[in-house]
């Protein structure tokens, strides 16, 4: 499934732990990785900067990206990329453009970097990647919870029923199979979709309806993974859909999470979801987001 993996880096802690999954990614797939750096000129030059800036500057910016490069790639163990890349532009242009002109499979990138945003989510680059890249974007932060170690072993793959989560179930079980893990189907009965608010409120016939449809969305999943010899377990906890799959993700011990952008939200645009965006930002494990439009069409 994956040939191709593209890290795109500042020299960043969470850069460099995203490099980390990248490679582990590569073993798993015996994939080829490609190292990326973009040198913003506009942005490191400042508003005041009119009359332009001179080569000595550029240099500097360009030395700068190519250290961070050196220093990403050292921490990717015996992992070495077969590409290094350092291209001026905006960073998120330079990113999607990559992935269109090297036939990019999946993208593997930190989400605090350079942005400097006290969010957890990197501001523009990686919201503008992650909302307009054609193939699968893992997001990564530093944190204790993830790091690689021994690799995966407990796969998310929240669902929801919907023809726009299918897409993620084929990427999550494809590396839960290369990785020997387990599985874990997981439809939220969500509350958001009743107009009560509360689970109190709700007619008891609509509760049943909610509930058997989740259990029949999460039985899907697991059928698929069961079907490749993987061991799954399901969950349909009730509440709303980003809280309930972030306690998830830390009472089971997730490794990673993959999962739709575009599901029930009813949005037309390609933008991410309330429940993927809120992952994104918070997850204590990588979350892989695949988008229901799939680049070939």
């Amino acid at each position: 499934m994956y040939d191709t993996i593209l890290v795109p880096t500042d020299g960043s802690d969470h850069a460099r732990r995203a490099a980390e999954h990248g490679a582990y990614l590569a073993e798993l797939f015996d994939a080829s990785v490609h190292l990326l750096a973009a040198v913003d000129v506009n942005a490191a030059s400042g508003p005041f900067s009119a009359g332009g800036v001179d080569d000595e500057f550029v240099a500097r910016l360009e030395a700068k990206a190519e250290s961070a490069v050196d220093a990403t790639a050292s921490g990717m163990g015996s992992v070495e990329p077969v590409r290094r890349e350092v291209v001026t532009g905006r960073p998120s242009d330079v990113i999607l453009d990559y992935v269109a002109d090297h036939d990019v499979d999946v993208v593997a990138m930190g989400t605090h970097g350079r942005s400097g945003l006290k969010r957890v989510l990197t501001g523009s680059v990686a919201e503008h990647v992650l909302r307009r890249s054609p193939v699968p974007v893992l997001s990564v932060r530093a944190t204790e919870d993830t790091q690689v170690d021994d690799g995966y072993d407990d796969v998310l793959i929240p669902t929801d029923g919907s023809e726009a989560a299918a897409p993620a179930v084929d990427h999550g079980v494809a590396v839960a199979r290369r990785a020997n893990a387990r599985v874990h189907a997981v439809s939220v009965v969500n509350l958001g979709d009743v107009t009560t608010g509360s689970e109190m409120g709700i007619p008891q016939g609509v509760l049943d309806r909610l509930e058997a449809s989740a259990a029949e969305a999460a039985e899907s999943v697991a059928d698929v993974a069961r079907e490749t010899g993987l061991e799954a377990v399901t969950a349909t906890p009730t509440g709303y859909p980003g809280h309930e799959l972030l306690a998830y993700v830390e009472d089971a011990g997730i490794d990673v999470v993959a999962m739709g952008t575009h599901g029930h939200t009813g949005l037309d645009r390609v933008v991410l979801g309330s429940t993927a965006e809120r992952l994104v930002r918070r997850s204590t494990a990588p979350v892989l987001t695949v988008r229901s439009r799939q680049r070939d069409e």
